[in-house]
């Protein structure tokens, strides 16, 4: 897993998704869940974006949130 924002930035990022793509953050983590099982950060990245046409920043913020909450689902 990668920290590609600082904290804040993520949670701004994260907040202005759904104004910008149409779709809350819920939808975008099942869209990564069910899409392609790739290994690296930057490959999911790529793919979301290019599967998506979205914006490399937002791609990277759903990408990274996505990890977050799965290595937290992990620690439980």
């Amino acid at each position: 897993m990668s920290q590609v924002f600082s904290a804040e930035i993520h949670r701004n990022m994260l907040a202005r998704i759904p104004q910008c793509t149409g779709r809350d953050i819920a939808d975008w983590l099942r869209t990564v869940d069910e899409g392609p099982a790739l290994f690296r950060f930057e490959e999911k990245v790529s793919w979301l974006r290019g599967e998506h046409k979205l914006a490399y920043g937002h791609a990277k913020a759903i990408i990274h949130e996505h990890d977050l909450r799965r290595a937290a689902r992990k620690l439980l």
